[in-house]
């Protein structure tokens, strides 16, 4: 039996491996690799404050602890709290504990856990609940702030200077430490406690009754027992060091190489090693790398005072503003999307426009508003986009209406500005829109404004998705309105010497894809390339669904006569800044590398590669497309690995690509995020690309950005918590154009646990 069970998993691994690697159609030909949705662990994190209670701001929190029973409770200078409501985006509150009046009415001075049981000190006592409250030793120590539990229901405690080692009210042991006492704590193994100051740690032996000093340095700050070793963790000002439990030498030296050096808390949390510091949390994976939970996506404060073990594998972290309580949900991808898709339909929908919440006041997703964007019909087509491939991928009817809806107010940007062919940028309700008049216009009708000076960016995020309606599609009116629209903008593109011609007469800002103005730009300058990449996909895609043939021959005149296949394909290695004696648009154009041009190249990719007008035409496309992808491949940005696929090559790094979705946070708020000061990254050089770090950092531990933002940007947001995103455009496009590429398969287990965000909803 235990044969056959070996043989079966082995048979398995074979068939995963079959599935990351890759195998062949049965003729040869390379199959792009699949991702199997199985449930990992997201993480999320449920914050809790003292709000509502007098003078909240000058609360010390000190100490936390989770009991048998899931049970928290805080130790405060304000007495013993426990938490009140809470859940993922809806923060609780820390409130007095007084659901028991005589613990209520002690001076409680210390907290802890023995046997998993809450157990708690007073001017007169060690105590507590459990046990039926038989457990009341005795002490002569009033001031009690420290104790840990050992053998038999011993306890050793401590004022910070006084050590008394006590058990059933008797007084076993007394002892007067020179310096400050910080922590002690009870090791099992060697039935040893132990005692850690600013200066030394010590070992008491409750066997002989002696203290044996151990260690002897500067700075200590906090400590931990390492776990199955005879280890001892010992955090300091400038890093943490192992320190062998018998010899009392260090085992490694100082590793400093830490998101934050400055330790605070050093705890044991379910056989993992969590460091709490004076600037977030952390705990090393597996791999090495340290996992960073700072800013209010994760803590209240960043100020950490104590770690703790929670319920269901929970992480409980406290800071100087609050309790932050990280828990981590099993969830396939599937899940994270449908999460995610109710976020949008929940809060993120204007008009049918896949719109930003904005001014929210302290991440509070019910206080704010949604607003206009100067691309909501960009941010939309992407959303647009990622409802069309899941209805491909599914054929889901909610999918289809989230496409009709939002295609509707695609179509009504065309016909609110009555320009032939000419959409708006925006339309808001009259009063609403920012009193801009040079940009915003009013409509002929007086309920509506429009945004005009519409840009490349919109042109190129239509054509995308009228491309993917028409051809993915099978609702025939859904079909044919996109037809319809991508006919009428590429026509008054073409009429208009290829610029986009606003209501004043004028070319737009930026809507230019002439000649003239193209090849005006230095050979190595980017809007050379990408503007060149971009309308040969635009008419190809429009002649392959219009068969309209002045698009073909334009396609082939800008590319043969005017040099934009030449254009198109300059290596990316080649871009850079504009010679010194370029243009003041030019060097403006190149003063870094541009994210903005990323989104829209690889958007365009969609027509450029799909919808070639020949073979010859598709396999140099082809290698335009890898060339930019191997540019883009440090950044791990699932979007481009994902559109990378549509050429069918086996490696576009599909690894990177489910990583970014794994890994981005459920939420999307725009805290304030800093990882500039971290320790444990190796910065590089300035570089044209911008890129800061020489391995970028996961999602979650980012600032929240669009795809049109660079990766390396360490620092970002707002502490304020102003902002939520969309998951519309930055999640779920990449994930359901992966499932319409089959190369990320339906969830193998779809598991929604009962406590999580998943059940509680992200909205009410």
């Amino acid at each position: 039996m235990i044969k056959k069970k070996i043989v079966f998993l082995l048979l398995a691994g074979l068939f995963f491996n079959v599935l990351k690697m890759g195998a062949t159609d049965g003729g040869g030909f390379p199959v792009p690799p699949v991702f199997k949705d199985t449930a990992w662990l997201q993480a999320y994190s449920i914050k809790y404050a003292p709000d509502g209670m007098k003078d909240a701001g000058n609360i010390a929190f000190k100490k936390v602890c989770s009991d048998r029973n899931g049970v928290v409770l805080i130790q405060s200078s304000r007495g013993l709290l426990k938490k009140s409501g809470g859940q993922f985006l809806y923060p609780g509150q820390l409130v007095p504990h007084v659901s028991y009046l005589p613990i209520v009415d002690k001076k409680i001075s210390s907290l802890g856990l023995y046997q998993n049981q809450f157990v708690f000190a007073d001017d007169k006592a060690i105590l507590s609940n459990a046990w039926a409250g038989k457990l009341y030793s005795l002490h002569t120590m009033p001031d009690v702030t420290l104790f840990s539990g050992g053998d038999d229901f011993s306890f050793l405690i401590s004022n910070g200077t006084l050590v008394q080692y006590i058990k059933d009210s008797k007084l076993l042991f007394e002892w007067k430490s020179e310096e400050k006492l910080i922590d002690v704590l009870f090791d099992k193994k060697s039935n040893l406690f132990w005692l850690l100051t600013g200066k030394s740690i010590s070992a008491f032996n409750p066997g002989d009754k002696k203290v044996y000093p151990k260690y002897t340095g500067d700075g200590l700050t906090c400590f931990s027992l390492a776990g199955n070793t005879n280890e001892i963790l010992v955090g300091t000002h400038n890093g943490y060091f192992k320190l062998n439990g018998g010899t009392g030498k260090k085992s490694a030296e100082i590793n400093n190489a830490l998101p934050c050096r400055d330790l605070t808390v050093i705890k044991n949390v379910d056989n993992r090693i969590w460091f709490g510091s004076v600037n977030g949390a952390f705990t090393q994976e597996p791999n090495g790398k340290f996992k960073y939970y700072a800013s209010k996506r994760w803590l209240p404060g960043n100020s950490v005072t104590d770690i703790a073990a929670g319920s269901n594998h929970s992480v409980l972290v406290l800071t100087s503003k609050g309790l932050g309580e990280i828990h981590f949900e099993p969830m396939t991808l599937h899940d994270k999307a449908m999460f995610y898709e109710q976020q949008v339909r929940d809060r993120h929908i204007r008009h049918g426009f896949n719109a930003t919440i904005t001014r929210m006041k302290n991440g509070n997703v019910n206080a704010g508003s949604l607003e206009d964007s100067d691309n909501d019909g960009l941010w939309t087509c992407m959303y647009l986009g990622g409802e069309v491939f899941r209805y491909a991928a599914t054929k889901s009817p909610e999918a289809l209406d989230n496409c009709r809806e939002s295609l509707d107010a695609i179509e009504r940007l065309y016909t609110v500005t009555k320009i032939k062919g000419f959409p708006a940028r925006s339309f808001e309700r009259r009063g609403y829109a920012v009193a801009d008049t040079q940009v915003w216009k009013h409509a002929e009708d007086p309920e509506w404004d429009w945004k005009s000076t519409t840009s490349s960016d919109e042109a190129i995020g239509h054509m995308f998705v009228f491309g993917a309606i028409a051809e993915l599609i099978d609702d025939p009116a859904m079909k044919a309105k996109a037809i319809r629209l991508m006919d009428g903008l590429m026509q008054h593109i073409v009429d208009h010497q290829f610029y986009m011609i606003d209501w004043n007469g004028e070319p737009t800002r930026w809507g230019r894809w002439n000649p003239e103005y193209v090849n005006a730009m230095p050979k190595n300058v980017g809007d050379r390339k990408i503007t060149s990449s971009n309308i040969v996909s635009m008419l190809q895609t429009a002649y392959h669904f219009t068969g309209k043939k002045i698009f073909k021959e334009k396609a082939l005149e800008l590319m043969n006569k005017y040099g934009y296949l030449e254009n198109l394909m300059r290596p990316m290695k080649e871009i850079g800044l504009a010679p010194g004696d370029a243009g003041d648009l030019a060097k403006l154009l190149s003063d870094g590398w541009n994210h903005s041009d990323d989104e829209m190249y690889f958007l365009g990719y969609w027509g450029l590669y799909r919808y070639a007008l020949n073979d010859t035409l598709k396999a140099k496309f082809k290698a335009s497309i890898l060339d930019h992808w191997q540019i883009e491949r440090p950044e791990k940005e699932a979007a481009w690995d994902i559109f990378t696929a549509i050429t069918g090559v086996k490696q576009f790094d599909l690894d990177e690509a489910t990583w970014y979705l794994q890994k981005y946070p459920l939420d999307m708020i725009e805290w304030k995020v800093a990882n500039s000061e971290r320790k444990d990254v190796v910065f590089i050089p300035q570089n044209f690309r911008n890129q800061t770090i020489k391995e970028v950092l996961p999602p979650d531990e980012l600032p929240i950005n669009r795809h049109n933002s660079n990766r390396f940007d360490l620092d970002g947001g707002d502490d304020n918590g102003t902002t939520e995103y969309s998951a519309g455009d930055i999640w779920l496009l990449p994930y359901w154009m992966g499932r319409y590429l089959k190369i990320i398969s339906a969830p193998v287990n779809n598991v929604h646990a009962a406590a999580g965000p998943m059940n509680k909803g992200v909205g009410r």
